[in-house]
């Protein structure tokens, strides 16, 4: 009878913890550590394209292919045509004049395009702690990194070739994981 009761116990939360009643948060697994992403909904678009390509495994056998200190780690497809070409791979941009390219923002990549058409498979984090609000109103910011600024730091000092592409790979394994607004608080609340 404990069995029953304890199995009924354990769905009751398990099934509680609906993802839809919860708060989507991206999960960047490197071997340098963990950083964690609050994606913002002001951006439905690439909000939903990091979900999308973060829950199929887009990303997991890709690296961090650009990082140059006092700028930005930049993750995703490599600079090709195809992501930049692609239309299935490109997305409108989002501009809110309240996200802005602070340190810890997450933007979308692209190319010098004149629609400033996001590149939906490459992402950058800015590392520069003063901002690079150069670059607001001209690439999509959306997102924040919650924790793990330390390991972005750690990533753009890495050993890096004459390209700023990481001598060792900065391997990415990226997942959706869904927090309640209490968990959210409690991550960020901490310094």
């Amino acid at each position: 009878m404990n069995i029953i009761f304890s199995w009924l116990f354990l769905s009751l939360i398990v099934f509680s913890q609906n993802p839809k009643d919860s708060i989507p948060i991206g999960q960047i697994i490197t071997p340098l550590g963990e950083i964690l992403i609050q994606l913002d909904e002001r951006t439905p678009k690439h909000l939903e394209s990091f979900i999308q390509l973060a829950e199929a495994g887009y990303w997991d056998s890709l690296t961090f292919n650009r990082v140059i200190p006092e700028f930005v780690a930049q993750g995703g497809c490599p600079d090709t045509p195809e992501g930049f070409n692609d239309p299935e791979y490109l997305l409108e941009p989002e501009f809110d004049s309240e996200l802005t390219h602070v340190y810890g923002a997450v933007g979308a990549g692209r190319d010098d395009n004149e629609g400033k058409l996001s590149a939906r498979c490459q992402f950058y984090i800015v590392q520069n702690k003063e901002g690079l609000h150069r670059l607001d109103g001209n690439y999509t910011v959306f997102g924040k990194v919650i924790k793990g600024m330390d390991i972005v730091d750690k990533i753009v000092h890495v050993a890096r070739d004459d390209r700023d592409q990481p001598l060792t790979p900065v391997t990415l394994d990226i997942n959706i994981i869904y927090l309640s607004s209490e968990q959210l608080a409690e991550i960020t609340s901490k310094p």
